[in-house]
């Protein structure tokens, strides 16, 4: 394939297309009124999430509108609505706290490109290989933190230092003025009865854009004293690209790569969950990648913070009734009308109305039925489901994502292992092999001396100790055949070890066959050398009989009669 080929391929596969607006014609009413409805939801979010992360309210607003739009044209999902997110929050607190609210733009720009490369080079398919209960560890873990990172908003308080999140809530809680605090949590009160209650009268109704309504009135109206938003800009900052030095890129380089991690994870597994809700949706997941990165880069260079998929606000476009990426543009386009026409508005509302918002979302994130599910399923699923949630909330994100993914492959390792067998064939097995090769007075004396054993499972790292310990202590017999057509996985480990087990047994005079070996076992076989440890060229064989046809030749030469 050349230059020009390999370019074409790529760009089908990870560039926009006409089909992206197929049958727009019927449906752009539906999509008008989704983008509407997920815009009102988004709009509080973008602002809680702003001002959570450390980088305000209007880093926020800006990362809806221009990495929503972004990722809405150029990403895998025609579904998917993209922005700020409780996750990436939770990530850049400690960047914040460690280089500064300006470092943001530079991890942004950083991240974006990372994570365009990986749907160039084709690495979408890799969320697959995440576990469920890790990824249900993980979602437990960022909620719990979001919802401890509004405790100082929830009191009226400045945000202490630090960057663990539970200790910031601690000392906020220590830090409470508590007769400005009850105001507060009055306020939070309201929100979280409006956003619970609203939607039990209608489904649709917008209940946190309600709710933070109703708590800045109440602010206005009894002219209450606590943090507001403050004042944003009116309109789009000038995009600007920063100058990425080497210094600057080294010291940041850990903070972006743990950001595009992030943004690539969670961008996949929000676009499964809407291709899970319909039937008209595919992803196509390096173009989602791709989409995302180029996100980023364009959130970063007009002064936002990172973007992914965002899993609520792209479960209530699907249930709005959204067919195409037209109600994600529309989305972007309202919450930059807001900026542009609203935005006095928008100063006055008051950090505990957002606080309550947010701690709302965060108990929503857990799906209780999902997590309950695995705690029955097995004990190793619940543990990595804990273990994954946990180190979310003491360490961070994207260690949390891989200390479940390595508890759980060490699990499924154990588990591969403990279903591996080796086993005495049956006797009516036997019975019937040794009837169609030796007479009725011969067959005794051949099950005397020939002893068939069968493998099963997998023959790996993991199991190879077990192996070797069953089939080194073979009783005393003249003949062992090993049937391996059972053998589903084996590697260089497995195939050691079963050298082992022919050197052991063939320097106690028994000679050992092998049978029923398929094609790929048999090449990593013969790479580690057990075909060749073998005494004899021929054995190795591909039926019973014929192997015990052999071990019964191999027994007559070698027994004396009257033996």
């Amino acid at each position: 394939m050349n230059t020009g080929q390999a370019f074409a391929v790529l760009r089908e596969r990870i560039l926009p297309e006409r089909a992206d607006y197929s049958g727009l014609s019927r449906s752009w009413r539906a999509d008008l009124l989704a983008g509407i409805t997920v815009g009102v939801v988004a709009l509080p979010l973008a602002l809680a999430f702003g001002v959570t992360s450390g980088v305000g309210a209007s880093a926020g607003l800006v990362t809806a509108i221009v990495a929503g739009l972004v990722a809405a044209v150029f990403g895998g999902s025609n579904l998917q609505v993209s922005g700020p997110t409780g996750a990436m929050a939770v990530v850049l607190v400690p960047i914040v706290a460690r280089y500064g609210a300006e470092a943001v733009i530079p991890v942004a720009i950083m991240a974006g490109g990372m994570v365009m490369a990986m749907g160039i080079f084709g690495l979408g398919r890799l969320v697959d290989f995440i576990p469920w209960p890790v990824v249900e560890g993980f979602t437990i873990g960022i909620a719990t933190i979001i919802f401890l990172q509004q405790v100082p908003l929830a009191l009226n308080v400045p945000k202490p230092e630090g960057e663990n999140t539970g200790l910031v809530a601690i000392r906020a809680i220590q830090a409470a003025d508590w007769a400005s605090a009850a105001k507060s949590l009055a306020l939070v009160g309201v929100v979280v009865l409006l956003m619970v209650l609203l939607p039990r009268l209608r489904r649709s109704f917008p209940a946190s854009i309600v709710a933070v309504v109703v708590a800045t009135l109440i602010v206005s109206w009894l002219a209450w004293d606590v943090m507001t938003i403050g004042p944003i800009p009116a309109g789009l900052p000038v995009p600007s690209v920063p100058v990425l030095d080497t210094a600057t890129t080294s010291a940041l380089f850990s903070a972006a790569l743990a950001v595009a991690a992030l943004a690539a994870i969670e961008s996949l597994l929000s676009a499964r969950v809407a291709d899970g809700m319909t039937d008209t949706s595919r992803l196509n997941p390096d173009r989602e990648l791709f989409g995302q990165g180029l996100a980023n880069v364009a959130s970063g260079i007009f002064g936002g913070m990172p973007a992914t998929g965002a899993i609520a606000r792209t479960a209530v476009n699907v249930r709005a009734g959204a067919r195409t990426r037209v109600s994600a543009i529309v989305h972007s386009v309202l919450i930059l009308l807001i900026v542009l026409f609203l935005g006095s508005l928008v100063a006055v509302i008051p950090l505990a109305a957002l606080a309550g918002v947010l701690m709302v979302t965060a108990v929503r994130m857990v799906d209780r039925r999902s997590a309950a599910s695995i705690l029955r399923s097995t004990k190793s699923d619940a543990l990595v489901m804990i273990l994954t949630a946990l180190a979310t909330v003491i360490f961070d994100l994207i260690l949390a994502v891989e200390i479940g993914i390595a508890v759980a492959a060490v699990l499924a390792l154990l588990a591969l292992a403990k279903s591996s067998t080796v086993e005495a064939e049956q006797d009516h097995v036997l019975d019937r092999a040794f009837g169609e090769v030796t007479a009725d007075d011969e067959r005794a004396l051949m099950k005397e001396h020939i002893a068939v054993y069968r493998l099963d499972g997998a023959l790996f790292f993991g199991a190879a100790q077990h192996f070797l310990d069953e089939l080194t202590s073979v009783a005393d017999v003249r003949v062992v055949i090993l049937r391996l057509g059972g053998i589903s996985v084996i590697d260089a480990s497995g195939g050691h070890a079963l050298e082992e087990i022919i050197h052991g047994l063939q320097s106690r005079g028994i000679a050992v066959l092998l049978c029923g070996v398929a094609e790929r076992p048999l090449r990593i076989l013969q790479a580690v050398g057990a075909v060749d440890a073998l005494d004899g060229d021929r054995h190795v064989f591909t039926s019973l009989p014929a192997a015990i046809e052999h071990a019964h030749g191999h027994i007559r030469r070698h027994l004396e009669p009257g033996d």
